[in-house]
């Protein structure tokens, strides 16, 4: 569990659930080194604990993510370079699964549970990445959204020009990238970015159920292999997939978690699965 003082962010577990929450509110929990090293921390204690089934990420107050804190950019304006400020023994949760994850967001495909975004309100930048990075991204109605780097003079960062596109396809990628224009959460879920827009209210106890569900209806080792299945589809061909499902499927088919999911449909009752093996 994470032990050190924070800062930028809270953390708690209920029932199965891990939630971050980015907690600098007067800010619109606009990102720093300090946020970056506290949500990396929550995310390994999360990977690691057997009591964590899925990871819930949000922010305070009116906000999800307004991107870089304002004081940082204008630091590596004046310096004319990029300085993360991120600490020498930075946590790598995700890293060590494949070469291709590991690297700066891209590791939450590392990550063997489920991470859903519960996006509050604005999102830009770097938080927009964050939630691209996500496995599924649930909205408050009227929630804005924007890529932001465009209009920043910067690049489309963090591997979004490589994730976008597998996320709501080429045009409307490049539309969103190129323009770096605002949208709200309703055009998100037309554009298939979100999973659900649900009054700002009610988003927490949406999300949380949907959370739920996954924790406990689902077996965790079919969660893990599920996910890693999927972005490690992304760096193979179909049949490289195929033999790669095939490969997994006598190990799986011997783990506690196939008997009790073949019990539980025999008997016609709820599975009850252990803890990710």
């Amino acid at each position: 569990m994470t032990s050190f003082p924070l800062e930028a962010t809270r953390y708690e577990v209920t029932a199965g659930v891990a939630t971050i929450t980015l907690d600098r509110p007067e800010r619109l929990n606009a990102w720093t080194a300090t946020m970056n090293a506290e949500y990396r921390a929550h995310l390994q204690s999360a990977s690691t604990d057997d009591a964590v089934r899925v990871i819930v990420v949000t922010g305070a107050g009116r906000g999800f993510c307004a991107g870089a804190e304002s004081d940082d950019l204008v630091g590596h304006a004046e310096r004319g370079s990029y300085d993360s400020g991120a600490p020498v023994d930075l946590a790598t949760p995700g890293y060590g699964i494949r070469d291709e994850f590991d690297a700066e967001l891209a590791y939450h495909f590392g990550i063997p549970k489920p991470i859903l975004a519960a996006i509050n309100g604005p999102v830009a930048g770097i938080g927009f990445a964050l939630s691209c990075y996500c496995d599924l991204r649930f909205a408050a109605r009227g929630a804005k959204f924007t890529t932001a780097h465009g209009k920043l003079g910067l690049p489309c960062a963090f591997g979004l020009a490589w994730l976008l596109p597998r996320l709501i396809g080429l045009p409307r990628a490049l539309d969103l990238i190129l323009s770096s224009r605002t949208f709200l959460a309703d055009e998100a879920q037309d554009l298939g970015l979100v999973t659900a827009v649900v009054d700002g209210p009610d988003l927490l106890d949406h999300v949380g159920n949907y959370a739920q569900i996954l924790a406990t209806t689902v077996s965790p080792a079919s969660l893990a292999a599920s996910k890693r299945q999927v972005y490690e589809s992304f760096h193979m061909t179909a049949a490289e997939s195929v033999r790669a499902a095939e490969a997994m499927l006598d190990p799986m088919m011997a783990r506690p978690d196939y008997r009790e999911g073949v019990a539980a449909l025999r008997e016609k009752r709820s599975p009850v699965f252990g803890p990710l093996a």
